[in-house]
Parts: C-alpha cells; structure tokens; sequence
C-alpha cells in the first residue's frame, strides 16, 4: 500500500484494517495448514486409502466377471465332456461312474468293518 490511497476517513480506516486482518488470518491458517505435518500425513493417507479401496473395488468387479466368465466355460465344456461320454460307445459302468464309485466304497466298507471285527477278536 503506498502513501497515496490511504484513506483519511476512521471509518474508511477501520474497514481496511478489517479487510488486512481477515487477509492476515487467512495467511496464517494457509502457513499454520502447511506446517501441521502430522495432518498433512493424515490427510495423504486418507487419499491413498481412498484410492486403494476404489483400485479394490474395481479388482473384485473383474475379478466376479471373470469367475462368471470361467463358471459359463467350465459348465459348458462339462456338458460337452457328458454328452460325448453319453454318445461313446463305452460300458455302462463307464458311462455312469456313480454306480461303479458306490460298489466300490461298499466293498472298501465291507472290507473294514471285517477287519475291525477280526481285530477286535483278537
């Protein structure tokens, strides 16, 4: 401010010391701002998190895509493998492993609960 535009009316004055203290106060909550290093970290921080958490949420989206992506293969190439093993000519015993598994987890039980009671006996 030079010497010219000084106002020489009080009222005039009070309101230019008004108006430069409201400017100093918001000069000193700026420096105050930038030397509170332990704020400026917490609010780092804070934005990193943020970001990391968008980066998060953007990976499952893919990551739930993807899965469906490779459920809708997996389930089509099962049906595939089925009907050629339905289709082939094989033995029934082949074609439907269920039965073949069941007889032979009877015979593994059968089989133990002999040797348990022989064990037992013994």
């Amino acid at each position: 401010m030079s010497g010219v535009d000084k106002p020489t009316d009080p009222a005039a004055l009070r309101a230019e010391i008004a108006t430069t203290r409201a400017e100093l106060g918001h000069t000193i909550e700026a420096l105050a701002a930038k030397t509170d290093v332990k704020a400026r970290a917490q609010d780092a921080a804070g934005q990193v998190t943020g970001a990391a958490r968008e980066k998060l949420g953007a990976v499952r989206n893919q990551a739930a895509d993807l899965t469906g992506a490779v459920a809708d293969k997996a389930s089509s190439a099962a049906a595939t493998v089925r009907h050629a093993v339905r289709d082939a000519d094989l033995p029934a015993m082949v074609r439907r492993p269920v039965p073949l598994a069941a007889l032979v987890l009877g015979t593994v039980a059968v089989g133990l609960a002999i040797y348990l009671l022989r064990r037992r006996r013994s």
